[in-house]
């Protein structure tokens, strides 16, 4: 069985605990600020493969700080950076996500990072403050996959979104021969448990 390990990264309010609560269980949670660090587990099957799918999703910070650690940053095997179409701050933030996350592949990863950038609360098109365009044009400089959604709305393109992120994991471990840099590693999951402070969740 496969172990896929993603992050979620985005600034607050951007609704990104919403968009992954949104994939696991279906349901829409609404908006919750929350400052500590989770850690999801789920087991799905994608083109006929077991996998075991492990999420990172931290506290959101604000631009000026270092968005996650270092270690997670290499622990993990892809990305969905959120950010939300009412605040250009937000998308300001996701920019310097994706920034951070190349600074630290460089080195690393010869190939491209598998990363998705989304768009949430589709829903509020009235309030919008960044065009589609403007996400579009970001994801291609970065050479990420891109999609607007809605958590509040739709289910399923946040189900696509994510199952395209997760092929694009497979396929780049593929031609790594599964090797991963901390895989296997009891320092890894010391540092999971220390940081994470023990919130593993099952769905």
């Amino acid at each position: 069985m496969n172990d896929i390990k993603l992050a979620l990264l985005g600034s607050e309010g951007a609704g990104k605990s919403a968009v992954l609560v949104r994939f696991l269980t279906k349901r829409f949670i609404g908006e919750y600020a929350s400052n500590t660090n989770s850690l999801y587990h789920k087991r799905l099957s994608i083109d006929g493969r077991q996998l075991n799918l492990e999420v990172f999703d931290p506290c959101s910070q604000s631009g000026e700080s270092r968005c996650i650690l270092e270690e997670p940053l290499d622990w993990a095997d892809g990305f969905v950076v959120v950010y939300t179409i009412s605040d250009r701050t937000s998308f300001l933030n996701a920019k310097n996500i994706l920034a951070q996350i190349k600074e630290s592949r460089r080195e690393t990863c010869k190939g491209e990072v598998p990363i998705c950038l989304v768009g949430n609360k589709q829903d509020l098109c009235h309030s919008r403050q960044v065009s589609e365009e403007e996400g579009r044009s970001l994801a291609q400089e970065n050479k990420c996959h891109f999609q607007e959604v809605s958590a509040a709305e739709n289910y399923l393109e946040i189900s696509n979104l994510f199952t395209k992120l997760i092929r694009h994991v497979m396929e780049q471990l593929k031609h790594r021969g599964d090797r991963r840099r901390y895989s296997g590693s009891k320092s890894m999951a010391k540092l999971i448990n220390n940081v994470f402070g023990k919130r593993r969740k099952s769905v």
